[in-house]
């Protein structure tokens, strides 16, 4: 008689899990702070075309658009299954957050472009009332979203194949996750509107933890 095989979780498995979790973590307590924040507060009052929740959510939708583009590129370029698995949750998250974004705009009856340059936001205040750019990583307001990648790069990228591909989709990426941290922490540290910093803290606590889970994978590529 034939002893079936015991199924095994490989390791990289096991880290994904635990990202996965972290994420489930996340969601519920994201929930759990905007219904107290609502519930004590009220409606949050709407943000006007010159907000700093308006600029973010502007440059963040064209922020992510990059980011699943980078991600569809690698899903077409890789046979790995870890680094298709996290391109497909990176487009997928930020897919929705995208939309989320531009239901904002609509709902505060705000357009979905602007004539203000990239970053400008920065220049509101914080809400410690000092000026909006100072201490904030040296970004000066106007200049291009942090960890854009450039045309060359993408062209790389889609030129790319297997693991050569792998390894520049990663350094793209995690490039372009720092300069999403640090473009949400600049809208957290200028609003209170509890979607908006919902939002923004949930997207520092997941792609923080993507971060290192990329670091690892680049370092499995080295």
């Amino acid at each position: 008689m034939t002893t079936a095989p015991v199924a095994t979780t490989p390791p990289l498995s096991r880290t994904r899990l635990l990202v996965v979790g972290a994420l489930l973590v996340l969601v519920a307590l994201v929930v759990g702070v905007l219904v107290g924040r609502v519930s004590a507060t009220g409606a949050a009052p709407m943000p006007g075309e010159s907000s700093a929740e308006a600029g973010f959510a502007r440059d963040m939708q064209v922020h992510h658009g990059q980011a699943v583009e980078m991600a569809l590129l690698v899903r077409d370029r890789s046979d790995d299954p870890e680094i298709r698995l996290l391109a497909l949750d990176i487009a997928t998250a930020q897919t929705q957050q995208q939309g989320q974004m531009f239901a904002w705009l609509a709902l505060w009856g705000l357009p979905q472009t602007s004539d203000e340059p990239e970053m400008d936001w920065l220049s509101r205040p914080v809400i410690d009332g000092s000026a909006g750019h100072d201490g904030h990583g040296g970004h000066t307001p106007g200049e291009p979203m942090p960890g854009v990648a450039t045309f060359e790069q993408m062209q790389e990228l889609q030129q790319a194949e297997g693991v050569e591909a792998e390894r520049l989709f990663l350094e793209l990426m995690i490039a372009h996750h720092q300069g999403g941290v640090e473009m949400a922490e600049a809208v957290i540290a200028r609003s209170t509107h509890p979607q908006v910093t919902g939002l923004a803290e949930g997207m520092v606590q997941l792609q923080s933890k993507e971060l290192d889970y990329m670091s690892e994978l680049l370092a499995a590529r080295s």
